[in-house]
């Protein structure tokens, strides 16, 4: 059933914007900007990371909400010029505290992906003490994108079982 939604057939799907099973890191995080009332219509918005798993569908969920998408990855010059103009900033890059309070403009909304163990514990691709003062929301770690995943898990597994009967 691939209630992941990473099967190329789903993947197939989501980009010719008919999805059947959305991965489920960038649907929760859809849900959760979605829940807080963040507008995407419109907004300008960077996902850091181009993974297949994470940062391409999520570009994609963005875009099918009609926010404008910005996908920076390890070649792209200048990540802080984009970020700097972003409403919101999706980091899914897979380094440690990456992203900085210079990196972010005065209220923009940070969703941090990654996931890091340190010497102080679990940390994301964000460094969150930097930049939870600057913006106007930001997802912890642990605890933010996280425990959406698997909700997005559960919510794609029932759907698969009503489509089954």
């Amino acid at each position: 059933k691939d209630v992941d939604g990473l099967h190329p057939e789903n993947v197939g799907l989501l980009f010719l914007g008919e999805p059947r099973f959305s991965p489920c890191t960038p649907s929760g995080v859809i849900e959760i900007l979605k829940h807080y009332g963040v507008a995407l219509a419109g907004s300008r918005a960077v996902v850091l990371g181009r993974s297949e798993i994470v940062g391409r569908p999520m570009a994609q969920l963005l875009s099918m909400n009609d926010a404008t998408v910005t996908l920076c990855h390890s070649r792209t010059r200048s990540i802080q010029e984009e970020t700097l103009r972003a409403d919101i900033v999706v980091v899914a890059i897979g380094k440690e505290r990456f992203l900085k309070a210079e990196h972010i403009r005065q209220g923009a909304v940070v969703v941090d992906v990654g996931i890091h163990r340190s010497e102080t514990g679990l940390c994301g691709d964000v460094d969150y003490e930097a930049v939870v003062g600057k913006c106007r929301a930001i997802t912890p770690v642990p605890g933010g994108v996280g425990p959406m995943t698997i909700a997005m898990l559960m919510a794609n597994t029932i759907k698969a079982c009503k489509q089954a009967v």
